[in-house]
């Protein structure tokens, strides 16, 4: 990494427009020496471009932006890298100093070369280097095995996070990410947090993840109508101190507000006045002169809106017995032993490949499990929300078109009105599909899933394109609709903020996880520093749906701490099984039950079997941690 003095980035009356749009206007922002900045803005404000600026890819029409002579910067490309080099190596090239002087060493002849070469190879720790990598590599959800393979057996998506790996291995003065989450699974974006919010140089990252830009950064780039203003402090404090100044404008507004009314009304009463005409011109000049105080304008976010389930089911909705699931004669999933109700909000935990979507499926009866039972409630409709299937939305239509469909003989009125509650209102439920951003796809299509007021929804990476704003009023959806969620996400907040279950997809299982995302986070980042054993990625990193290799899990015996959270969420289960027989039993108390609908109380009575049997097996569980924590002394 080079060494320049008092190193900043200063940008100086930018100016910048795309056709007749104004992005930038008389721009500046000046970046201390090895701030971490996070840079924020609506969707589609210009933050992209400055990157494209910053990095020299376009010119400024106006202004300039100037960066030390000697400094190294480095992004991430956009185009994601492929063919048959190996991922350690390809990785190993980012830094194009020690590539060099590697293969130049293998040729060098002349004794003082050869001193040179090996005298800056070691000032650069030049032999460290493929640890460095390998670790790099290991954090982003690349095993042993995997960083030997040719970039070309990767899908996009992981061949992103090698180009990020290798971005973070130059170690460049400038460190420059454009929403670099977004191909990362929750665990390569807890790693990443850690790694950035560590790192020694200049960092500007443009984000959504609210835990990202509040963990990492200690300033705020903020872009809004053509301006940039740096704020010091993560971004809740940002926030905090845009409302106070909101707030402050506001007031002064209604005073200047107060002040041109008098004005004003002087100049309205003596205008005509022969004696008091002198004064009445100099206050309408004072009221020319007078410049509006600019309040802050936030454009407002539109809600999510998930209608709830017109009747709840009875609990269970879902049971699971010794299931697998798979593909052909490849088993991802067995030994499933779970049970879903009718209130659950579940985070499932597990890196990308251990079979979280396969998992999903299956919940949802898109996918037949290859052995033991899954049994639904017969009236259970699931809402089902994947961010691949964007791709599918016809780019031909419209809002309108593909809400329509759902609405058979209903009037225009209506099926506008539909639109509208999802968030495209009037003439913007006619917009073309190719016009809408990714966010509003993604809203159309969350809408789509759940138009029905289904009783369960799975939304699997639903925040991708959304920015802050939109991501908190999903939150505030998910936590209004009343029926169960199934929640798969790189996003900690949403997982925090909604799910009471976390359920962890690893070693070609579902297991509840013992603890919360701050005992995940450091499960993660343990795994990653290889203090306790590590999450397989190998063949899984193609995409391929195939297990994960076995994994020990860390073992919680003389573990006082761990023995006693995982008694809590033993605790959490008996008391969720002990509710559900409760809701059971009351439904089969009424006689007149068995005669309304016989079939649905035989169904009832054999969930009820099958709820006591997994309360019977949780106590057990609960007598032995509470016998394990005696013995250690707890």
């Amino acid at each position: 990494m080079a060494h320049t003095k008092s190193l900043m980035l200063h940008i100086n009356d930018l100016t910048y427009r795309i056709g007749p749009r104004l992005l930038f206007d008389s721009a500046s922002a000046a970046l201390p020496e090895r701030a971490r900045v996070g840079f924020v803005g609506r969707n589609g404000a210009g933050k992209t471009t400055l990157f494209r600026m910053i990095s020299g890819e376009i010119e400024p029409e106006g202004g300039a932006i100037k960066i030390p002579r000697l400094a190294k910067m480095g992004r991430v490309e956009q185009e994601a890298p492929g063919g048959p080099q190996a991922l350690i190596d390809f990785v190993l090239s980012a830094d194009i100093e020690r590539a060099a002087l590697m293969a130049e060493a293998e040729t060098a002849s002349e004794p003082m070369r050869i001193a040179d070469i090996q005298t800056r190879l070691a000032d650069i720790d030049a032999h460290s280097a493929p640890a460095r990598a390998a670790s790099i590599l290991s954090g982003l959800g690349f095993d042993h095995d995997a960083q030997s393979r040719a970039l070309s057996e990767f899908s996009g998506g992981w061949r992103m996070r090698v180009a990020l790996a290798a971005v973070l291995f130059s170690a460049p003065d400038i460190l420059l990410l454009d929403e670099p989450t977004n191909y990362l699974d929750l665990e390569g974006a807890l790693w990443l947090v850690d790694y950035l919010s560590h790192y020694p140089a200049t960092v500007v990252v443009i984000s959504h993840d609210r835990d990202l830009l509040d963990d990492v950064c200690d300033h705020i780039l903020h872009l809004d109508q053509g301006k940039l203003v740096l704020w010091r402090g993560n971004y809740t404090s940002f926030e905090k101190q845009r409302r106070e100044q909101q707030l402050v404008l506001q007031k002064q507004q209604k005073k200047q507000a107060e002040k041109r009314a008098h004005l004003q009304a002087f100049v309205d009463r003596f205008r005509a006045s022969a004696t008091k005409a002198r004064q009445a011109q100099s206050r309408i000049k004072m009221l020319a002169r007078m410049e509006d105080v600019g309040a802050i304008i936030d454009t407002d976010v539109l809600p999510f809106r998930f209608p709830s389930p017109a009747r709840p089911l009875s609990p269970p909705i879902v049971t699971m017995e010794r299931a697998s699931a798979g593909y052909g004669q490849t088993t991802v999933l067995r030994g499933l032993d779970l049970v879903i109700s009718n209130d659950d909000r579940i985070g499932l935990l597990g890196s990308n490949g251990n079979g979280k979507s396969t998992f999903a499926k299956l919940v949802a009866g898109r996918l037949d499990p290859l052995g033991g039972v899954v049994k639904r409630s017969s009236k259970l409709e699931v809402g089902f929300f994947a961010q691949h299937q964007i791709d599918d939305l016809d780019e031909h239509g419209t809002p309108f078109s593909h809400i329509a469909p759902l609405m058979p003989g209903e009037t225009e009125s209506r099926i506008r009105a539909a639109c509208a509650n999802i968030g495209f209102p009037g003439q913007k439920a006619e917009t073309r599909i190719t016009s809408l951003s990714g966010g509003e796809k993604a809203r159309l299509l969350m809408g789509l899933s759940t138009f029905t007021g289904p009783s369960l929804v799975i939304l699997d990476e639903p925040t991708n394109h959304l920015d802050i704003d939109s991501r908190a009023a999903l939150i505030d959806a998910i936590n209004a609709y009343e029926g169960a969620v199934i929640l798969v996400s790189h996003d900690r907040r949403l997982l925090e903020a909604c799910a009471d279950r976390l359920w962890l997809v690893a070693d070609g299982t579902v297991k509840t996880f013992d603890g919360d995302m701050v005992d995940y986070q450091k499960f993660v980042l343990d795994t990653a520093n290889g203090t306790q054993p590590g999450k397989a990625v190998g063949a899984a990193a193609k995409g391929a749906a195939k297990p994960a290799e076995p994994v020990e899990k860390p073992k919680p015996r003389g573990d006082a701490g761990m023995l006693r959270r995982r008694i809590q969420s033993v605790d959490e289960r008996l008391k969720k099984f002990e509710d559900l027989l409760r809701k059971i039993d009351a439904i089969l108390a009424d006689p007149a039950a068995f005669v309304k609908d016989p079939a649905k109380a035989n169904q009832l009575a054999g969930q009820r079997t099958e709820v006591e049997r997994a309360l019977v097996s949780a106590e057990e569980e609960w007598l032995e941690l509470t016998g394990e924590l005696e013995a250690v002394g707890g």
